[in-house]
This record gives C-alpha cells, structure tokens and sequence, in this order.
C-alpha cells in the first residue's frame, strides 16, 4: 500500500489572490476587480522567461508593501490567469491595498 500523499503547512497567516494580467502594457497598474473577485493588473513585462511573473510579484510586493518573498504565483503560471498566495498580510488588509492602488 503506498502512503497516502499530504501536504504540511507552515501556519503563518496569509491570503490568496485570483488575478488575471495583461502582459506589455504601457505601465504597470491595477486597472479593476471583476465581478468575481479577480484582479486585473497590467504589466509592461513580456510574457517570456518569467519575466511579466516576476515583474507581478514585485509590482504586488511594492503595492502591498512586503517583500517578494512572502509573495508566490501558486497557479497559473504559464497561463493570464494566476492564483497568487500572501503571507503575513490577512484579506482585508490586502483588499484595502489594492483598492487604494486601483487606476
């Protein structure tokens, strides 16, 4: 019988973010949530080589001011749509982050 596969967490405290970006735009900026919860955020990165990727996590690090560190693209990296998860700051802190940055 093989052991049953299982995940161990850390317990810090954190959030995660749906968010949906929009590579090679003129500026990087958060342009709205959708009706679902989704954050729209443009970035001038490319989408090569991780590039428009990392460029999200220190736009999100600078606009909820944590260091990239606590900050990780947890799915959807190769794809628009992304699942980003935050460590150290709880839900509503992030929204009220983001809503002050929003364009």
């Amino acid at each position: 019988m093989t052991p049953r596969p299982y995940h161990l967490h850390n317990g810090q405290k954190g959030s995660a973010l749906a968010i949906r970006v929009t590579p090679r735009a003129s500026r990087n900026e958060i342009v709205e949530i959708l009706n679902d919860g989704t954050v729209k955020i443009r970035l001038t990165a490319p989408p090569v080589e991780g590039k428009a990727n990392q460029a999200l996590v220190e736009f999100l690090a600078d606009v909820l001011d944590l260091p990239p560190s606590r900050i990780e693209i947890v799915a959807g990296a190769t794809g628009r749509d992304k699942l980003v998860s935050i460590l150290d700051l709880d839900t509503e802190t992030v929204h009220q982050r983001i809503l002050q940055r929003l364009a």
